[in-house]
């Protein structure tokens, strides 16, 4: 998700329901319709049942106020923000992630689905009430000024960024290409604001990207799960296996999700049913169990069952989840990395007549194994921090220096003759195999969890052998 677009909500979506047949609401005065309304709820409640049985009984005060600041606020009020504003404080009553989208923010959410928009190139979420970067896409305006994952806005345009909804920091960042934004940043190990301008741009969001490695294995990342990431995942992926046909075919796969904000439902689930053959993905449940289903796998497309794993952090979210749950759970791959972000709720779209909408929280996800991770996320099979390009030069020095093989004169190995001699013997050959193929250079000199994660796949490999 290329964009300044939440990183664990805002394209997170199941489906899109058209409400009421589109209508002028801007013609009726705000003062008689709230009277008006006051009257016909009232009279209503009084006649027919007591205000307890039924939810909207609230509606009269609601009525009245708005009747009251239309007469007699000291000036006039623009009626559209009016209920926009009251829309929006019901919104965040409820949770995070729901919440009400005027026109302009719902056409900035259609963009983020089809991958393309004006901005800086960043994506963004809230943490302790602070806007922070969260992935930062490769060669954009904010990559090329040094921004950073972690980095917090404290101003946008002058604007203070401490506790701004993410819908209005987006506005705030997305513009005609060619005009620049000033933003003022803080990093965790720097004491002084960073100020930047960065010119926005069009930003084309390029959600996989896939290279082979020298040794016939794939590293695939996607980067956020839009309308056609699974579609760009089958045409690179069909392209790296045609390429290495020749050669043997591909012995391995690394699914990178790290910094995957997520997306949409659909997406994750069918990226997973490309390496599950059977059984559940995803199961989605609601308030009401006629809406509860479960999303299973195919055995008709499945790729073939190569060695695979997939690495995760803090900042893999939503359908990155749904994904590495699902391969998890089905034991179909090893996940390396961090914790994930922890969102297990589902949004729907509800658009209103005047082309604002609704993002509505309606479902919670479980993985195959029924697990929630709302708020304790994906935890790795094998738990790997990454570690800055200088941490990862010193790992390197002290593995090379500290080995007994490394000094010079060391006694060689001398096996004890015993019944198990044959076993031993031909683990040795195969460890010595091991050790022999994962002393080239590393494909990833500056990631060390993709180089751990690498390290451990070529282990898979030489094990299922």
């Amino acid at each position: 998700m290329a964009c300044e677009v939440r990183v664990n909500a805002t394209l997170f979506i199941d489906r899109i329901e058209v409400g009421m047949k589109r209508q002028n609401i801007k013609t009726i005065p705000l003062f008689l319709l709230s009277t008006f309304i006051s009257l016909t709820v009232s009279s209503a409640f009084v006649n027919a049942v007591p205000k307890t049985a039924s939810p909207y009984h609230n509606l009269s005060i609601f009525a009245r106020a708005l009747a009251h600041i239309e007469a007699s606020y000291v000036t006039e009020v623009d009626q559209d923000a009016l209920i926009y504003g009251a829309i929006r404080g019901m919104l965040n009553q409820l949770d995070p992630h729901s919440e009400f989208l005027d026109p302009q923010e719902y056409r900035i959410l259609l963009n983020d689905t089809e991958g393309r928009f004006g901005g800086i190139g960043v994506e963004i979420d809230v943490k302790d009430g602070w806007l922070t970067v969260v992935s930062v896409f490769k060669g954009g305006p904010a990559d090329r000024a040094g921004v950073l994952p972690g980095d917090r806005f404290l101003t946008i345009d002058g604007r203070p960024a401490r506790d701004l909804p993410i819908t209005k920091a987006i506005q705030y960042m997305r513009g005609e290409p060619g005009t620049v934004v000033e933003i003022a940043l803080r990093r965790s190990d720097e004491g002084d604001a960073i100020r930047v301008s960065l010119p926005r741009e069009m930003i084309d969001i390029e959600a996989v990207n896939a290279r082979i490695l020298p040794d016939r294995t794939v590293y695939i990342q996607v980067r956020v799960f839009q309308e056609n990431t699974v579609l760009e995942f089958r045409e690179a992926i069909d392209e790296v296996i045609e390429r290495l046909a020749a050669s043997g075919g591909a012995r391995g796969l690394i699914l990178d999700l790290r910094d995957n904000p997520g997306g949409l439902l659909e997406s994750a689930a069918l990226l997973a049913d490309e390496f599950l053959d059977k059984g559940a993905i995803v199961t989605i449940r609601g308030r009401d169990k006629q809406m509860s289903r479960q999303i299973k796998a195919h055995s008709r497309g499945t790729r073939p069952s190569w060695a695979m794993v997939v690495l995760v952090n803090e900042y893999s979210a939503s359908a990155a989840e749904i994904v590495a749950g699902a391969l998890q759970d089905h034991r179909r791959a090893i996940i390396i990395g961090t914790k994930t972000f922890g969102k297990g709720s589902v949004q729907d779209i509800i658009m209103l007549p005047d082309n604002s909408a609704l993002k509505l929280t309606t479902a919670m996800y479980y993985t195959p194994n029924g697990r929630s991770i709302q708020a304790e996320g994906i935890k790795p099979d094998v738990v790997v921090e990454q570690l800055d390009a200088e941490t990862i030069n010193a790992v390197s020095r002290r593995s090379e220096s500290v080995s007994e093989a490394s000094l010079e004169g060391h006694l060689k190995n001398i096996r004890k003759l015993n019944t198990l001699a044959p076993k031993r013997i031909y683990r040795d050959a195969r460890e010595e195999r091991m050790v022999r193929e994962t002393a080239t250079p590393s494909p990833f000199p500056d990631d060390y969890q993709a180089r751990v994660g690498h390290q451990i796949l070529q282990a898979i490999i030489i094990d299922e052998r």
